[in-house]
């Protein structure tokens, strides 16, 4: 009998398929009355594949008594309840790696986006401005100017390669250091703050980094200064965010993830100094098919009684 899988969320549709080729799945988010789906056939329940950014909650991993694993579809485990996966014995997967290039490109695309004001000057040129108003205001150069990479982990160490290559004045915050790295590291997340230009969010999400990114940091990135989030919303205080915005406080930002997805905070729509990604880092075709790719490979592994490819290390 095919083991029971519970999709708390939609993948790519040849993961599901392939999912749903070697697996009994009942698809979570379609149902009409999501308690009554899980009373059903939560006891049958031995598996969950899910994203990074939905995750396994607390409700949910308690309506299931069977489950031995979950297989999550991205790096981010902050939605998943860790303290009842560890006391269960659950396995635990994720898809590193596979995304890290991805992520650290749209950091830097990001970066460049909301300088060199790229998308601004698209919209300015096909709304046809050009030859009504002339050139439009001059903008910032990114090379050789500094950054700083909260949380210096897989992302962060492929960022600060690109960041080099721009030879950009590289520093980091991250609670394991890494002198072996030719980057400054700082004493604290508001010292990094105070010595950059460009200020990246790569740090893991969860209780220990929620609104780590504050007003105190805002203001210490300075009016001339642009931040960056390719990791978690829940890092960055975004009422505080968008009044630095707001107040010149801050020059801009390039943000791909958001405090409450998919609606971030209406103002940030309203603002030119504002580049968004509709969570989209790790969104091309060829990393989201090995991010699944991964999750078949460890559910796989797990049913066969074999290791975990890429466990979670807790």
């Amino acid at each position: 009998m095919q083991p029971e899988i519970l999709m708390v969320g939609p993948m790519l549709p040849q993961t599901m398929q392939s999912l749903e080729q070697t697996y009994t799945v009942h698809r979570l988010w379609e149902a009409p009355d999501k308690p009554a789906l899980l009373a059903q056939v939560g006891p049958r329940i031995r598996g969950i594949a899910t994203t990074g950014s939905v995750g396994a909650r607390t409700e949910i991993m308690a309506a299931l008594p069977r489950l031995e694993v979950i297989a999550v579809f991205g790096v981010g485990v902050d939605a998943v309840d860790l303290a009842q996966a560890r006391a269960r014995g659950i396995a635990l997967s994720t898809t590193p790696e596979v995304l890290t290039e991805d992520v650290a490109d749209l950091a830097l695309a990001l970066m460049l986006s909301v300088s060199r004001r790229i998308v601004q000057y698209d919209a300015y040129i096909r709304s046809g401005q050009w030859p009504k108003s002339g050139e439009p205001p001059l903008t910032h150069k990114v090379s050789r100017k500094k950054a700083g990479i909260l949380g210096l982990g897989r992302v962060g160490k492929a960022l600060a390669q690109r960041l080099a290559a721009l030879d950009m004045e590289v520093s980091y915050y991250d609670l394991n250091p890494a002198p072996e790295l030719p980057y400054r590291q700082a004493d604290s997340p508001l010292e990094l703050a105070q010595h950059s230009d460009y200020f990246i969010v790569t740090a893991a999400g969860g209780a220990a980094t929620r609104k780590l990114v504050n007003q105190e940091i805002l203001q210490a990135i300075g009016p001339q200064g642009y931040l960056v989030n390719v990791s978690r919303g829940s890092i960055v205080d975004e009422e505080a965010l968008v009044a630095a915005l707001k107040s010149g406080a801050l020059a801009g930002a390039g943000l791909d993830v958001f405090a409450s997805e998919p609606h971030p905070d209406p103002a940030l729509l309203e603002m030119e100094n504002v580049v968004l990604q509709p969570h989209m880092a790790s969104g091309t075709l060829e990393t989201r098919t090995a991010m699944g790719q991964l999750v078949l490979a460890n559910l796989a592994a797990h049913f066969a009684g074999k290791p975990l490819l890429t466990p979670y290390v807790w």
